[in-house]
C-alpha cells in the first residue's frame, strides 16, 4: 500500500513542469483517490487547472481525478461536470458506487433538461457529453437485457424511440403491461401521457392476440368514446363468438370505469349491419347503460345478505332515542348495513321508534331508503311513491326532500330515467327543503353527465340565495360537471362564492368546484392557486379538496408538499383538517406509505389535524386491513377530544371492512370497542356517533361490499372517490353521510354466458375457507335460569344415600328395568357429585373431547365456490377456474372479480341456470336467511311490501 508520504510526493509532482511527470502523478492518484481523497482535496484546484489547460495531453485524466475527489466531498454536480469532461476514461461498465452515482445524477440532469425544454430541438441543444453518457447507458441496458430499466429512463426523458426499440427487442407481451403501469403512475404531464397511451394502443393491436382489455382501458383514459365504440363494433362484426363475448366483457369494463357521458357517447356511436348484429349491439347498449351490472349486483346482494340485525337492535336499545344525533346515527348505520340488499326489515320492526324523527333527521331517514334500495332503477319511483311530492298534497317537506335525495341515490351515476322528473320538481318548487333534496338527487343521478340544462336549473336555485337550497345546488353543480374543468362553470361558481354572505352556499360551491376539477392534475393548478390564496377560509378549504380531487391517486409530490405545508401553517382549523384528509385521496395507490407520512400529524397538538389524519388513513387504506394504519389509529380511539375518537372509529371500520378474525385479530377487538362505547352512559355524543357509523360501515351491504378508491382494473374509482369526498362533509351536515354508499363496491364473482344468464358452475379458492369467511353472527344473550340451591348434605348422609341408590339400581337391573330409566328417575336427587362439583368435571371432559374432535378435523387448504359467491379483494389471487371445464373466462390472465364473461366449450349441451328473484319470491327477510327464489325474466330484487312511516 502507498503511504501518506507517497501520496504527498505524488501531489508534489503536480507542480512539475514536465507533462509526463504530471501524467504519472495523476495516474497514481487516480488509483488511490478512494483512500486518500481528503489529502488530495487540498490540491484539487491544481488538478482543475490541468483539465482547463487545453494543451495538456492528459486533461481527461485530470478531470476524472477531480470528479472522484468532488464525489467524495459530496459535491455531486461538480463531480458530474468533471466526469463528463473525462470522456472515455469515465467507464460506465465499471461496477462501483462512484460510477453508479454519477450515472444516476447524469440521468436526472438529462431528464430535467428535457422536461424543462420540450420539443424537437431539446436534445440537439443539450451538452453532447451528457447525451453520450446516457446513450452509453442505454447500450449497456440493451447488452445486459435490462429493458425495463431502459424503458424507465426513456419514459421520463421522453425518448419514445428508445421505448419502441425496447418493445421490439424484449417483446410486446413482456413490456407493454409494465409500460402501461408506468404511464399511469409515473407520468404526470397529461399531454405526454396521451402520446404514450396512443403508442400503447398501437402496440397492443400488433400482438398476435390483441389485448383488447388493455386497449379499452387506454381509450377510456384518452377520453375517445368514438374509438371505443369502433373497437366494440369491430368485435361484433367479426362474426366470431369469442369476439362477441369479448365485446360484452369490454362493455362491462366500460360500465365500471367510464363516466356516464363517455358511455352514452359509445352507445350512441354503435351501429348494426344486420339483424343478428342488432341484437348484440342492443345487448351492449344495455350493458353500457348499467342496467345489466346493477341487476346482477342486486341479485348477489339480495341472495347473500348476511346483515346482523341483532347488532342494530342492541345499538338502538342502548341509546336515548330522544337525541336526534343518535336517531340519525342508527338510521345511517342501518342504511349502510343493508345498502343495496332491499331489506328494510329493521325499519318495519321499529316504526314507533322511526316516528320520532323530526326535521333533518326525517330527511335522513327517508333518504336512507335510497341507500337500501340502491340500484333498483326500474322500481325506484314506485318504491318512494308514498314519500315523493304529490300535486296538491302537502306532506312533510323533510320526508319529501329526503325522498328526492333517495331517488338520486337509487339512480346514482345511472340517472337517465329520473333526471327529467327531478328537474321538473326543482323547477316547480320554492320550498327550500325540497330544493335541497332535488339538487342532491340531480347531482347524484346526473354525475359526470355534463348536462347543460340540469346545470342551469341548479344555477337558478343558487342565484335565489337560499342558504339551504344554495348549498345543495353548489354540490349538485359540481357533481353534474364532474371532471369537465368547465371554465364557464368555474367562473360562475367562484364569482358567486365571493359575492354571497351565506357560509353554507360558499362551502357547497367550494366542494363543487373541486369536483369540476376531478382528475385534471396540473390543469387545476390555476384554480388551486386562486382558492388557496383567498382570505376566506372556506374557499381555502375548497382549495384543499381541489388538490385532492385533481391529483387523486397520482401520489404527486408537489401536491403532497403543498398539503403538508398547509396542514401545519394555516390559521384555520377547518383548512388544516381538510389538508390532512386530502392526503388520503392522493396516496391511496401507495397506501402502505400513508401511516409513515401522517404519523407526526396524528400526534399533533391540534385535534383537527389528528382528525384529518384518521380520515386520511381510512380513505387511503380502506378495505386493506393494513396493520400499520390500525396501530396508528388505536391510540386515537382513547383521544381526549370526542371528535378525534369519532374519526378513529370511522377510519377503523373503513380499513377493516370485510376482514374477519382469522385475517386480522384486531377485528373482534374493534367490534367489541364499538359495542362498549355505545353502551357507555357518560360517553360523548360525537364519539358514539362515530362508533355507530363504524358498526354500519364495517358490515356494509350485508357484509358483501368493500370500499376502494380503485376499480378492479386499476382505474380510479370515480364514484367511490366522489362519494368519500362528499361523505366527509357530514362534519357540517349529517345527511351527507349517505354519500359514502357511492363508495360501496360489491365483492363477487358473477359469471355470465353470452345471453347474460348465470350458469351453475364451480371455481376454486386455493385458500383455507376460514381465511375469507363471513364473521360469525352475534349470539343473542342466553336467559339465565334461577336454579334451586342444593340442600347441604352431611357426608355421612350422602354416603348412606349413595349406598341406598346402588342397592336400588341392582334390584331394578335384576327386575329387567333399564338402567337409563333408573338414572332418569333419580336425575333431580342431590348426590355427592352435585355437591362436590362432579358435573363441572364432566363438562370439562366434554370440552376436551370437542377440542380433540376439532383437531382431528383438519381444515382443508382449498374450497369450491359457486357462481354468485362473495370473493373479497384479498381472495382474488387465490381464485382459479378449471381450464379443462365446460366454462372458461373469455378474458385471459388473473381473475379480477366482478362480472366475468364465460366461453361455453359445450354449447350444444343443456345448461343449468341460476334462477333470478321475482316479486313473488321470498321476502327480504327470507333472502337474508338464504331463502330460495323462483325463476323469472325479471331479475331485479323484489319490491318490499308497502308500508308508511308514521311521520
Amino acid at each position: 500500500m502507498i503511504g501518506l508520504t507517497s501520496a504527498a510526493g505524488l501531489i508534489a509532482l503536480l507542480d512539475e513542469q514536465d507533462d509526463q511527470l504530471k501524467a504519472y502523478a495523476l495516474n497514481k492518484l487516480n488509483s488511490i483517490v478512494d483512500e486518500f481523497w481528503a489529502e488530495i482535496a487540498d490540491s484539487v484546484l491544481k488538478i482543475e487547472t490541468m483539465y482547463e489547460d487545453e494543451d495538456f495531453p492528459d486533461r481527461q485524466l485530470a478531470a476524472l481525478v477531480a470528479s472522484k475527489v468532488y464525489y467524495h466531498l459530496g459535491e455531486f454536480d461538480d463531480s458530474l461536470n468533471f466526469a463528463l469532461g473525462a470522456g472515455k476514461l469515465f467507464d460506465l461498465s465499471v461496477k462501483s458506487e462512484y460510477v453508479d452515482t454519477i450515472i444516476s445524477k447524469c440521468i436526472d440532469k438529462y431528464i430535467s433538461l428535457l422536461s424543462i425544454e420540450e420539443g424537437k430541438d431539446a436534445i440537439e441543444k443539450m451538452d453532447q457529453r451528457l447525451k453520450d453518457v446516457v446513450e452509453k447507458m442505454f447500450e449497456r441496458c440493451y447488452k445486459d437485457g435490462e429493458y425495463k430499466q431502459a424503458v424507465g429512463i426513456a419514459l421520463e426523458s421522453r425518448r419514445l424511440d428508445v421505448v419502441k426499440h425496447c418493445i421490439d427487442a424484449a417483446g410486446p407481451a413482456k413490456l407493454l403491461p409494465y409500460i402501461y403501469n408506468l404511464t399511469m403512475t409515473v407520468i404526470l404531464n397529461q399531454s405526454y401521457r396521451s402520446t404514450l397511451l396512443h403508442l400503447l394502443v398501437e402496440q397492443f393491436r400488433t400482438l398476435k392476440e390483441p389485448d383488447y382489455a388493455a386497449i379499452n382501458q387506454c381509450l377510456v383514459h384518452l377520453d375517445t368514446p368514438e374509438e371505443s365504440a369502433l373497437l366494440l363494433q369491430q368485435l361484433v362484426n367479426s362474426g366470431e363468438n369469442d369476439d362477441t363475448l369479448m365485446a360484452y366483457q369490454l362493455a362491462f369494463d366500460l360500465e365500471s370505469n367510464a363516466t356516464q357521458k363517455f358511455r352514452n357517447k359509445v352507445a350512441g356511436a354503435l351501429t348494426s349491419a344486420d339483424a343478428n348484429a342488432e341484437e348484440k349491439i342492443d345487448r351492449i347498449r344495455s350493458i353500457l347503460s348499467g342496467k345489466e351490472t346493477i341487476k346482477l349486483h342486486l341479485e348477489f346482494l339480495y341472495r347473500n345478505n348476511k346483515t346482523d340485525m341483532l347488532i342494530l337492535k342492541n345499538t338502538k336499545n342502548a341509546l336515548d332515542a330522544r337525541l336526534s344525533i343518535y336517531h340519525s346515527a342508527v338510521t345511517f348505520s342501518n342504511a349502510f348495513m343493508n345498502a343495496g340488499t332491499t331489506s328494510d326489515d329493521f325499519l318495519r320492526q321499529n316504526l314507533e321508534w322511526l316516528s320520532r324523527a323530526t326535521n333533518w333527521s326525517k330527511f335522513s331517514a327517508t333518504a336512507a331508503l335510497g341507500v337500501i334500495h340502491k340500484g333498483q332503477l326500474s322500481q325506484g319511483q314506485t318504491l318512494l311513491a308514498p314519500y315523493l311530492p304529490q300535486d296538491g298534497v302537502t306532506a312533510s317537506p323533510y320526508s319529501e326532500g329526503g325522498s328526492l335525495f333517495a331517488l338520486g341515490l337509487i339512480h346514482a351515476n345511472h340517472g337517465d330515467e329520473v333526471l327529467n322528473y327531478l328537474r321538473d320538481i326543482l323547477k316547480n318548487t320554492q320550498i327550500e327543503v325540497l330544493q335541497h333534496g332535488a339538487c342532491l338527487g340531480l347531482g347524484t343521478a346526473g354525475m359526470a353527465t355534463d348536462n347543460e340544462e340540469i346545470y342551469e336549473e341548479l344555477k337558478n336555485v343558487l342565484f335565489s340565495d337560499s342558504a339551504i337550497g344554495g348549498e345543495a345546488a353548489g354540490l349538485g353543480m359540481g357533481m353534474v360537471m364532474l371532471g369537465t374543468a368547465s371554465e364557464k362553470a368555474l367562473d360562475e361558481m367562484l364569482q358567486y362564492a365571493q359575492e354571497t354572505q351565506h357560509e353554507k352556499i360558499i362551502r357547497g360551491l367550494a366542494i363543487g368546484m373541486s369536483l369540476v376539477m376531478y382528475g385534471k392534475e396540473d390543469a387545476a393548478d390555476g384554480l388551486i392557486e386562486q382558492l388557496t390564496g383567498d382570505k376566506d377560509p372556506i374557499l381555502r378549504y375548497g382549495g384543499m379538496y381541489t388538490i385532492a380531487m385533481a391529483y387523486c391517486g397520482t401520489g404527486n409530490n408537489k401536491a403532497i408538499r403543498r398539503l403538508l405545508h398547509v396542514a401545519v401553517s394555516d390559521v384555520n382549523d377547518d383548512v388544516r383538517r381538510a389538508a390532512v384528509t386530502a392526503l388520503g385521496f392522493i396516496l391511496f395507490r401507495t397506501y402502505n406509505q400513508v401511516p409513515r407520512i401522517v404519523q407526526l400529524l396524528s400526534e399533533s397538538y391540534n385535534p383537527h389535524v389528528r382528525y384529518g389524519a384518521c380520515l386520511a388513513l381510512g380513505i387511503s387504506c380502506a378495505g386493506t386491513g393494513l396493520v400499520d394504519a390500525i396501530e396508528l389509529l388505536e391510540p386515537m380511539t382513547n383521544d381526549t377530544v370526542d371528535f378525534v375518537r369519532q374519526g378513529a372509529f370511522i377510519a377503523l371500520a373503513m380499513i377493516l371492512i370485510q376482514q374477519n378474525d382469522v385475517q386480522n385479530p384486531k377485528v373482534a377487538k374493534v367490534r367489541q370497542m364499538y359495542e362498549d362505547i355505545i353502551k357507555k352512559k357518560n360517553e360523548d355524543a360525537l364519539a358514539k356517533f362515530g362508533a355507530i357509523l363504524g358498526q354500519g360501515i364495517i358490515d356494509a351491504g350485508g357484509r358483501n361490499v368493500t370500499i376502494s378508491m380503485q376499480s378492479r382494473s386499476g382505474h380510479n374509482n370515480m364514484s367511490a372517490i366522489v362519494g368519500a369526498a362528499l361523505f366527509t362533509q357530514f362534519w357540517y351536515w349529517y345527511p351527507a353521510t349517505h354519500f359514502l354508499s357511492l363508495a360501496f363496491t360489491p365483492t363477487a364473482i358473477i359469471a355470465v354466458n353470452e345471453d347474460l344468464n348465470m350458469p351453475e358452475l364451480e371455481f376454486t379458492s386455493n385458500a383455507r375457507p376460514s381465511l375469507f369467511a363471513y364473521p360469525p353472527p352475534t349470539k343473542p344473550p342466553q336467559e339465565t335460569k334461577v336454579e334451586k340451591v342444593a340442600t347441604a348434605v352431611l357426608s355421612t348422609t350422602a354416603k348412606a344415600q349413595a349406598k341406598a341408590r346402588k342397592a336400588k339400581a341392582e334390584e331394578e337391573k335384576a327386575a329387567g328395568v333399564a338402567k337409563g330409566a333408573g338414572e332418569a328417575m333419580d336425575e333431580d336427587k342431590p348426590s355427592v357429585a352435585d355437591v362436590d362439583g362432579g358435573d363441572e368435571v364432566k363438562e370439562g371432559d366434554q370440552a376436551k373431547e370437542s377440542e380433540e374432535e376439532k383437531l382431528s378435523k383438519k381444515e382443508p387448504e382449498m374450497e369450491k365456490l359457486g357462481n354468485l359467491s362473495r370473493v373479497v379483494t384479498a381472495q382474488l389471487k387465490y381464485i382459479s377456474f378449471d381450464t379443462e371445464g365446460r366454462y372458461v373466462p373469455v378474458k385471459k390472465g388473473a381473475v379480477s372479480g366482478g362480472i366475468v364473461l364465460l366461453k361455453d366449450r359445450q354449447p350444444n349441451e343443456p345448461e343449468t341456470l341460476i334462477p333470478t328473484s321475482t316479486s313473488t319470491a321470498a321476502t327480504p327477510n327470507n333472502a337474508a336467511s338464504g331463502g330460495a327464489s323462483a325463476a323469472s325474466d325479471d331479475a331485479e330484487a323484489p319490491l318490499p311490501e308497502p308500508f308508511e312511516y308514521p311521520f
